[in-house]
């Protein structure tokens, strides 16, 4: 699509006019001369005045940077090299800081606004992780990507009928596996309870094969890992709402219960160095092929196809109580703060993202997304064999796609989770004790 400079200078053409007034009075010379005079000094008052308008006018703007804080790491080279097209084409400088991985990015974006600096766009979760930043949000509501959403995308970010972010990806997770490894330990069809799990992973060990690849990082564990837990439940919100209500426990919940057991096969089945590898080590080391799993979705495709784009993968659904499930949400949205200096330029480069073919291409190629916004395609080259598998999945059993739940709970309670998770991880805990962590996790925030 050809595009215009949104910082195009306008060049303004100034024009002076000057004229001999005549005072017909009687042919009295000196009160002409004098008239003229008067007149020759309007006239270059007005020339002076036309010039520094003129000269005002051709002025160059100035330039303008906006600032983007995120916390995708996976796109974080895509995404400056982006910015860079942006600019060239725009004039506009896009300045990038991301934090992730180890990172709290949450409590980094409340340190850089209590410090009184405000990015142009920031990085939000939807449902109650979104609530900290609603009076910042500018509404999207009518921006020309707006009606092209996946409908399913809307309702975490939407606040009053208004929608305040842009869905950034749909992603999607379940136990990421090595097809490879699974073959070479005999395994041929993909376990669909916690036995079989189990199972599997004796196999896996047997062939010499380690099956799970392990990280600390608490958003892992008390993100991802927990929310198998809480998605499962027959009724998520109103599980979730009750337990932030007291009227329910994680304690004396059957399926948390199960779950327990699904973690102690990963924890048992993993890398010795699990509780000091962090998430770019954990990746980096299953895409060299050291593991035959990792509970990681379709977001690693980019990271692991810099190691081995040739890995056999595939994404297989998480066992628990009744049929395996795979997990699928909006991961995070971008959000126009209109606090900032450029909250205008901020929407017009969400709108050069979403609507222009470069910015699209960036989107669905370079970012590797499963695009939130129907009018951006998605490439099946780029989305990888992880997403490809999902898709497969999704379409065949609907019924075993269950949402991301996580941000139900008000902000700070997930890094609880990851906190209780990894003194189970480091067997300083039991899964009596795990549970009632997250209990009182629950209810001191809650209380606040």
């Amino acid at each position: 699509m050809k595009k215009q400079s949104i910082f195009a200078l306008t060049l303004a053409t100034a024009l002076i006019a000057s004229g001999c007034g005549s005072n017909n009075n009687g042919g009295n010379t000196a009160n002409s001369t004098n008239g003229a005079a008067d007149n020759t000094a309007a006239a270059n008052n007005t020339a002076a005045a036309n010039n520094s308008a003129s000269t005002e006018t051709n002025a160059p703007k100035e330039p303008v940077t906006i600032k983007v804080f995120q916390f995708k790491v996976e796109i974080a080279t895509a995404l400056q090299q982006m910015a860079e097209a942006y600019e060239k084409e725009t004039g506009v400088k896009v300045e990038i800081e991301t934090h992730g991985g180890g990172e709290d990015y949450s409590a980094l974006l409340k340190a850089e606004l209590a410090a009184g600096e405000e990015p142009e766009i920031i990085t939000s979760s939807g449902w109650a992780g979104f609530d900290p930043y609603v009076d910042r949000a500018v509404d999207l509501s009518n921006e020309p990507w707006a009606k092209d959403l996946v409908e399913a995308s809307r309702a975490q970010i939407t606040r009053d009928g208004k929608l305040l972010g842009m869905p950034m990806t749909l992603e999607a997770y379940g136990l990421t596996y090595n097809k490879d490894l699974f073959a070479k330990a005999g395994i041929t069809t993909l376990p669909q309870t916690l036995d079989e799990l189990e199972a599997a992973c004796k196999k896996l060990q047997d062939a010499g094969i380690i099956p799970f690849a392990l990280t600390n990082e608490w958003w892992s564990l008390g993100i991802h890992t927990f929310n198998i837990a809480n998605a499962t439940q027959a009724d998520p919100a109103a599980f979730i709402d009750a337990i932030k209500a007291g009227t329910k426990t994680f304690k004396d919940d059957s399926l948390s219960k199960q779950w327990i057991r699904l973690v102690d096969i990963m924890f048992a089945n993993g890398q010795k160095a699990a509780l000091t590898t962090d998430y770019n080590t954990q990746v980096a080391e299953f895409a060299a092929g050291k593991y035959a799993m990792i509970q990681h979705g379709n977001w690693i495709q980019g990271m692991v196809d810099e190691v081995n784009p040739d890995l056999n993968l595939g994404m297989m659904p998480v066992p628990l109580e009744g049929k395996p499930n795979v997990f699928t949400g909006v991961p995070s949205n971008w959000v126009v703060n209109n606090k900032s200096a450029h909250p205008e330029e901020a929407k017009a480069f969400l709108n050069w993202m979403a609507t222009s073919e470069t910015g699209k291409k960036f989107v669905a190629t370079d970012f590797k997304f499963i695009p939130s916004i129907t009018s951006i395609p998605a490439d099946p080259a780029a989305i990888g064999k992880i997403a490809a598998d999902f898709a497969t999945f999704s379409q065949e059993h609907p019924d075993q796609v269950k949402g991301w739940q996580w941000d139900r709970f008000p902000d700070g309670i997930t890094q609880q989770f990851g906190a209780a998770m990894q003194e189970y991880m480091g067997k300083r805990i039991k899964s009596d004790e795990l549970l009632g962590k997250f209990d009182k996790a629950v209810a001191d925030i809650v209380k606040k």
